[in-house]
């Protein structure tokens, strides 16, 4: 599961993708019309601004907006920058490999051959996912 710091993260984003090119929202507006603590927000929208994503702008028509276009933010990438590796087990992750205490052989590990399949095909969902794409996408029903 994603951590809600993580989905606040992505709502906000979608929220400055459908404000339109070039739009700014103030903190206030987007904490209120996603439901989000605006304390929170303001922590989260500054490691968004770090990372390059989003930037601020000052004065009476400031607020956040996007930085990059939105077909060039992936979701995989704010997960990563929010959350950390996307992995179920230590033993899968790309930046922060460890190897599981209690597993003899990797290479003959079931449970991990298994999980190794859910995370490549999460992964390339997650990395071939834009904002853009989020905005244009039809909702699915599960």
């Amino acid at each position: 599961m994603i951590s809600q710091k993580a989905k606040y993260a992505l709502r906000a984003l979608v929220a400055l993708v459908k404000a339109g090119p070039g739009a700014s929202l103030m903190i206030s507006d987007i904490a209120r019309d996603q439901a989000i603590p605006k304390k929170f927000l303001e922590q989260i929208l500054l490691e968004l601004k770090r990372a390059g994503i989003v930037l601020s702008k000052r004065g009476r028509l400031g607020g956040y907006a996007l930085l990059r276009a939105p077909s060039e933010v992936t979701f995989g990438e704010v997960l990563r920058l929010i959350d950390g590796p996307i992995a179920p087990l230590p033993c899968l992750s790309k930046i922060a490999y460890r190897r599981c205490v209690d597993c003899a052989d990797e290479g003959t590990c079931e449970i991990r051959h298994v999980f190794a399949r859910v995370t490549l095909a999460t992964r390339d969902v997650l990395d071939h996912t834009t904002l853009a794409d989020s905005v244009a996408v039809p909702e699915l029903s599960l």
